[in-house]
């Protein structure tokens, strides 16, 4: 496959993740910060206290990997309440009557930045980007200093997804990731200028509509819009003044001849172009993609480009060994994608996180279906994790920062803005029923072009969420079978009171999700299957076998019964496979999931992404049509 390139070449390569952090809007003038920054572990957070805005700090630490992680050079797991960065930059000097912008790709948690001791920002939540404009303080040719202190209290209620709220991995919880973990970059930016570009398709029409939110207006200035093909071509052009309206509106309607469709496998791309000029003179530029595709939901068909596309998606967590959160290397993200294909997905859940936006651009030229979430689990209070988090308005702004940082990837089919909140319906609207409807209620506002799930799992609470799903860890094939057969009659397994406790939630008189309505329904976790070879082979010896969730870091764990032979979990594998492939009310699954994950010894690949299994096998099994997409209604 030949793939489009809409990706600015690197030109600097003695640096940590070099590349452009966000293809789809791209402005010549960048500078990427990445690379060594000094550095001071805080870590009764009284740095401020003790003068570290205006000494020097003691370290160095290499952007963009967290502190905790091998990459970083510091590779420090303990508790870090604070930590604190310190940069010089220079502006460039051919940079007139731009302004530097400062942007932080994700910063975990709590972001305080100076320049030049001036306060410039200040950002809550370590999923999501932020940007400071320097130019009060700076300008072409000038050095300005960079402070930034990140707080991630631990005892601090928060969105932090799986990250530890113990000392040591346990359970679903690993290494935690605190300060910077995402490229730091500078951008010039003129005074007046695009702040962002919402690109809406319309597979009916053949037609695009394009947003493009201003800094200010311009009386007599002119938003264009130019859609090229690969080869550069403009396949559609349109303008509009910029006079009147502050995120002015146009449509680009392409010829029945230049329709190219964005499917799975088959990632049609469009190249981007918009300008805005003032008179004759241009003042901004962006470079940009985008595809034409639809999703459409018709009764509880889930439908891509108006056809049945059963879903077979993996849960993918996104982290690695040597950087945590944070992709190693670009090459990384392109191989998790390819492991994935290669195996017979063809898409992803993005699992407790907000990926790095790379992640999606290399979904989009690679038709590689996504679900995008948010890191919230263990909101509800209730379970290993019921310490770690509250929800609050926070998530609602958190969430929305990053629907709108993500809005125009063709590859996100749907979004998942909470996970396993495991409420109970009670006679009365609890805190997180409230927050629940609101991060609901605002996904669908931000972008009523994709599904939202209400939240993903056990408690569906909003009545018209436009996709139903569950979570089963079943192990063995024929319980799953007869578990799943409800559907049929519309009693999907998860809405069935009996049930609670087959999932490992508290039993009580009342049930976790309102009643399923008829929507698209998946099983959006089953699989996870527990096999450790060398534990396996340990155990096959006779020798002493620590096997209990959360003993220590050196226990693995999967769910159910570990299986004892490859062959084994290959049976156990198809058999609960087949049962999902074979439900003509089904529109996908998801398995748990792509890689292990510290002690989690349930992936399809190791931690390293080497191979576990004959990942042909794998393929086989799933390639093999799903009734959902055989059927003819």
């Amino acid at each position: 496959m030949t793939l489009p390139a809409f990706d600015p070449p690197v030109t600097i390569t003695d640096i940590p993740r070099p590349e452009h952090p966000r293809p789809q809007f791209v402005r010549e003038h960048w500078l990427n910060l990445n690379g060594t920054w000094d550095f001071e572990i805080d870590r009764s957070d009284s740095g401020l206290d003790r003068g570290l805005l205006e000494r020097g700090l003691s370290g160095t630490i290499t952007v963009p990997f967290a502190p905790e992680s091998e990459l970083s050079g510091i590779g420090e797991t303990d508790f870090l309440d604070a930590v604190w960065y310190r940069r010089t930059v220079t502006v460039p000097a051919d940079w007139s009557g731009l302004r530097p912008i400062l942007h932080f790709g994700a910063v975990d948690y709590d972001a305080t930045v100076w320049a030049n001791g001036v306060e410039v920002a200040r950002h809550r939540g370590g999923f999501t980007p932020f940007e400071a404009d320097l130019s009060a303080v700076a300008g072409p040719g000038d050095d300005v200093v960079i402070t930034v202190r990140a707080r991630d209290l631990h005892h601090e209620v928060q969105a932090r997804g799986k990250q530890s709220t113990w000392f040591a991995n346990t359970h679903c919880q690993y290494t935690r990731t605190t300060g910077i973990w995402q490229t730091v970059w500078l951008e010039g930016v003129p005074p007046t200028a695009v702040t962002r570009v919402q690109i809406t398709p319309n597979l009916a029409a053949r037609s695009f509509s394009v947003t493009a939110p201003l800094t200010s207006n311009l009386p007599d200035g002119t938003l264009t819009v130019r859609l090229t093909d690969n080869n550069g071509t403009t396949v559609a052009e349109s303008s509009v003044s910029t006079a009147f309206d502050l995120a002015p509106t146009l449509v680009l309607t392409v010829a029945e001849a230049d329709v190219r469709i964005w499917d799975v496998g088959d990632p049609q791309l469009y190249g981007v172009e918009v300008s805005l000029s003032s008179g004759d003179t241009e003042v901004d530029r962006i470079r940009s993609y985008t595809a034409l595709r639809s999703v459409s939901i018709d009764g509880n068909s889930f439908r891509l480009n108006g056809r049945r596309v059963f879903q077979r998606l993996v849960l993918d967590q996104g982290y690695w060994p040597e950087s945590l959160m944070t992709a190693p290397s670009d090459q990384a993200l392109i191989e998790d994608i390819e492991l994935s294909l290669a195996a017979g997905f063809n898409g992803a859940r993005l699992h407790q996180k907000v990926f790095e936006e790379r992640f999606l651009y290399h979904a989009d030229i690679r038709g590689y279906l996504v679900w995008a979430e948010f890191g919230d689990w263990g909101v509800s209070g209730q379970g290993p994790m019921g310490a770690n988090q509250k929800p609050d308005a926070s998530f609602v702004s958190q969430w929305l920062e990053a629907v709108r940082r993500d809005i125009n990837h063709p590859s996100i089919v749907g979004w998942c803005p909470l996970n396993e909140t495991h409420q109970v319906l009670h006679d009365r609207i609890t805190v997180l029923d409230d927050v629940t409807r609101a991060m609901f209620l605002a996904t669908k506002l931000a972008d009523p072009s994709r599904p939202v799930i209400d939240a993903s799992g056990y408690s569906h609470r909003v009545l018209e969420t436009d996709v139903y799903d569950s979570h089963s860890y079943e192990q063995d094939p024929e319980a799953f079978r007869t578990q799943q057969a409800g559907l049929a009659e519309g009693s999907p397994y998860l809405n069935r009171p009996e049930t609670l406790g087959e999932i490992g939630l508290p039993h009580g008189k009342t049930e976790y999700s309102l009643p399923y309505a008829g929507q698209p329904f998946f099983i959006s976790e089953y699989g996870g299957i527990w096999w450790n070879e060398q534990e396996a082979a340990a155990a096959a010896e006779g020798r002493a076998e620590r096997a209990a969730v959360g003993n220590d870091q050196a226990d693995s764990w999967g769910y159910g019964d570990r299986v004892r032979s490859e062959e084994e979990f290959y049976a156990r594998f198809e058999g609960l496979t087949n049962v999902l492939l074979d439900d003509p009310d089904m529109f996908g699954y998801c398995y748990t999931q792509l890689t292990d994950v510290f002690q989690e010894k349930n992936g399809v690949y190791d931690f390293k992404r080497g191979e576990k299994f004959d990942v042909e096998r794998l393929r086989r099994v799933q390639q093999r049509p799903a009734a959902y997409e055989e059927r003819t209604d």
